[in-house]
């Protein structure tokens, strides 16, 4: 029984880490992007990038987790199932309960590995990535300027420019907007910006360029003065202490979520912070449920191609992820109560794999 034991868990390691690295390479290609034009266009150092990507890391793995285990069991025993040693197992007087047995164990054990992935690793990740992401936007306010945006960060002024190269701007349209008078408009070929030491505001330097200056004789009217070189101070429009910035309801732990339902549960509307601790758990547990759906599944099929069993995992997946985003919406409207809206793909999905058992188990 250890052989076939050791064998069928064989069988599904192969495609759980194969699946778990491709659906983890390609979810976070788009971090991956974001963070080589935050290196080459925006100067942020690659460390810091790096410490990003990191932190992001976990998000996408609450995702390709339970898909990879997903579509390990629907690839595996659809294999066994195919080539009917399924069938030669059961024949040689072996229960398919006991082939079946380890896996779900692994399925509770992998659910349970998750629940700190989600209750802590995952919220201190996506609390630290917003606060060095606010830091990188802070000391290199460079990386604040997109080409083609009018970038209103900047105290009193609204920045434009049709193109960015590295540091050096292209085509600066920077407008003063003025209560009741008309807008100062400062017009540059190109420019760059420099931070000041204090972090509460750059410098501006301008290259070729026209500018509107006030009149000192009519505070109403511009004179238009040319310049080779023009620099001017741009100061933050909100200066964000670091160490102030609280937690969203996704970025705390269960124990935070509970404290903060206590103290605000007769004050405020708390569904979406029930919601939040409800999916730490729901998500951990959809590894079970996978599992539960997923072998049956598969043994009933009998489908051993690799594409047709990973397309039927992105399939399931959906379908799970459809019905827990339905019923949180039906939870946050205070149709249902926040645990059913969250629990509800995990329940549907145990029912059908409880079904599906009980079909397979009384051919």
């Amino acid at each position: 029984m250890r052989v076939i034991t050791r064998y069928t868990l064989k069988e599904l390691g192969g495609p759980f880490f194969g699946a778990l690295f491709v659906l983890t390479i390609i979810l976070a290609a788009g971090n991956i992007i974001q963070t080589a034009d935050m290196v080459m266009n925006k100067g942020v150092a690659i460390t810091q990038v790096a410490r990003v990507f990191l932190y992001f890391l976990p998000y996408v793995l609450i995702f390709t987790i339970p898909i990879s285990v997903l579509a390990a069991v629907l690839l595996g025993f659809g294999r066994l199932s195919g080539d009917n040693e399924l069938t030669a197992i059961r024949t040689s007087g072996i229960s398919l309960r006991k082939v079946i047995f380890p896996v779900l164990v692994c399925g509770v054990l992998i659910s349970l590995a998750n629940i700190p992935l989600n209750d802590r690793i995952l919220p201190e990740s996506e609390f630290a990535a917003r606060k060095l992401l606010q830091k990188i936007g802070m000391q290199n306010p460079s990386a604040l300027i997109e080409p083609g945006i009018f970038v209103k960060g900047f105290q009193d002024y609204i920045v434009f420019v049709h193109n960015k190269r590295g540091d050096v701007l292209e085509d600066i349209r920077i407008y003063q907007p003025r209560e009741g008078k008309p807008t100062r408009t400062i017009v540059a070929k190109t420019g760059s910006i420099i931070p000041l030491p204090d972090e509460t505001g750059v410098r501006m330097e301008l290259m070729n360029g026209f500018a509107d200056e006030i009149s000192p004789e009519s505070p109403d009217d511009f004179y238009k003065i040319s310049f080779q070189n023009y620099q001017m101070t741009l100061n933050l429009d909100k200066v964000v202490d670091i160490d102030s910035i609280q937690k969203k309801a996704r970025e705390k732990s269960m124990k935070e979520l509970t404290r903060e339902i206590e103290k605000m549960g007769s004050l405020v509307n708390v569904v979406p912070l029930r919601v939040e601790f409800h999916k730490k758990l729901a998500l951990s547990f959809s590894n079970l449920v996978f599992v539960l759906v997923g072998v049956p599944l598969a043994i009933n099929t009998h489908r051993r191609e690799k594409f047709v069993g990973f397309a039927m995992a992105i399939v399931l997946f959906l379908v799970y992820w459809g019905i827990m985003l339905g019923g949180i919406a039906f939870a946050i409207r205070g149709t249902i109560p926040a645990w059913a809206g969250v629990w509800s793909a995990n329940i549907i999905l145990s029912a059908l794999g409880a079904m599906l058992f009980y079909k397979l188990f009384r051919r």
